[in-house]
């Protein structure tokens, strides 16, 4: 296991815990998506993700990382699973169940994924929720599991047949034989492990908080201070609020073309002008110089897919990005302005994915890049930024799981330590899709955001006129 893989496994808590997740809206087919379907489908792509069939060993005590072994009684119906709401199912409805699937923790002695299938949902819909630790995705080499059982086509392409032996898997005696070469062949990175066994421990223990973590990455960012002080940082419960708002695509782009800048600029400008009026909600005094510090990781294409003639169709690499939105000016205009300063300034900048990218880019899966959003913020103290904003480009055609057409894609993205708001951002098929996960005792008015963010985007719209 890698020393970030590592990191996720162990500074973990229950009340924090680190799992990516996602939620497909499904077009419930004439004949229906059986669950058996939906089983054979995943099954057929695990050989694409062969994380998803390992699960975690830890050495002997904390001599060496954790390492990944096949599971010899892996049950793919213990990890695809079948819900259903009280049909015909609402929004409201489906929302709360992802807030408590959500919270409930993974059996770390299986491999750390979850999926289910909920049936019962209003105007003949199916919706599709999978959890996977954020140990399992690292990235293009280890993606999530939405990554490939996404299908351009109604018609699933044709899998050879899968024969799956485990290996064997490794006793506590080869586990301790194993850690004690590492130690002579590479000291160093053993002293490193055992460190992370430590503060693991004590973080999870409330002793010590991301200390030693990623220091090179911290000390890039110490120079901003810590985060201004917010309602948005308190103690995270175990417990979890979930809502989701929807625009089109073609309204950012709008503000966009008016104002010359970037998609991703308007998204911030919208959460942004959606947190000042929820400050104002509570009775917050805003003064006209606050600011709400996001993490709000870049897309970015390499130089090579910049050089290219061909439309963009992938996104190579997250960068961090750590920006003060504008909460207490009043000018929508003056805001967007603001912030897409603040992003020219960027030293990517230049490779940034921008809106008429987004529109062209497909292939590949967004909760993969969520992910590794998520990556990029942990290098950094949660002190350092108030909220983690994470908005990432999907694919701009209709796509399909097990043959049955997707019609909306949300992420809902971890809390990290001491913050209770956490916005995940897809484009998808002509729209913006925000997931909005929220601790459930700190946020009881997060059902207030959907309709905020839409006012904020009016209100841009409006001035663009």
């Amino acid at each position: 296991m890698s020393a970030s893989d590592a990191d996720f496994f162990h500074l973990e808590d229950t009340s924090t815990p680190m799992y990516v997740g996602s939620l497909a809206i499904l077009r419930r087919p004439r004949g229906g998506l059986s669950y058996e379907t939906l089983l054979a489908t995943v099954e057929q792509r695990l050989p694409q993700i062969p994380r998803y069939r390992q699960k975690v060993r830890k050495a002997p005590i904390g001599l060496a990382r954790p390492v990944w072994v096949d599971d010899p009684d892996f049950d793919i119906t213990y990890h695809v699973r079948r819900s259903a709401l009280p049909s015909p199912g609402s929004d409201a409805q489906l929302h709360e169940l992802i807030a408590r699937l959500a919270s409930r923790p993974l059996d770390k002695t299986r491999p750390l994924w979850e999926m289910y299938l909920i049936e019962g949902l209003a105007k003949n819909r199916l919706a599709l929720y999978t959890k996977s630790h954020q140990a399992l995705v690292n990235g293009m080499t280890a993606p999530e599991i939405g990554h490939v059982i996404a299908d351009r086509t109604q018609k699933p392409p044709q899998f050879g047949e899968d024969i799956w032996m485990p290996g064997r898997e490794p006793g506590t005696a080869q586990l301790l034989i194993g850690a004690i070469g590492d130690w002579l062949t590479r000291p160093g990175a053993q002293m490193i492990a055992v460190r992370d066994n430590v503060l693991g421990m004590a973080t999870n223990a409330g002793e010590l908080v991301d200390a030693g973590r990623r220091a090179l990455s911290v000390a890039r960012t110490v120079a901003r201070g810590t985060a201004p002080s917010s309602p948005l940082n308190t103690r995270v419960s175990r417990n979890r609020r979930f809502t989701v708002a929807r625009h089109r695509l073609d309204d950012y782009r709008k503000v966009r073309a008016r104002y010359d800048c970037d998609v991703n600029d308007v998204v911030l400008a919208v959460i942004a002008g959606a947190l000042r009026n929820w400050l104002l909600s509570r009775g917050e005094q805003v003064s006209s110089t606050a600011t709400v510090r996001a993490m709000a990781p870049l897309s970015v294409q390499s130089d090579a897919e910049l050089d290219s003639t061909a439309p963009g169709q992938a996104v190579s690499d997250v960068v961090p990005f750590l920006i003060d939105l504008p909460v207490g000016e009043r000018n929508p205009v003056v805001r967007l302005s603001q912030i897409s300063h603040a992003t020219e300034t960027h030293p990517t900048a230049s490779s940034l994915v921008d809106a008429r990218t987004i529109v062209t880019l497909t292939g590949f899966a967004p909760a993969t890049l969520h992910a590794m959003g998520v990556r990029v913020a942990t290098n950094f103290s949660a002190r350092q930024f108030n909220l983690l904003i994470t908005n990432v480009p999907g694919a701009q055609k209709q796509m399909y799981i097990a043959g049955t057409k997707m019609l909306e894609s949300y992420s809902v993205p971890p809390l990290l330590r001491n913050q209770v708001l956490a916005v995940a951002v897809t484009s998808y098929h002509g729209m913006l899709y925000y997931g909005v996960n929220a601790d459930r005792d700190a946020m009881s008015d997060v059902e207030v955001l959907p309709s905020l963010l839409s006012e904020s985007l009016d209100e841009l719209l409006e001035a663009a006129q």
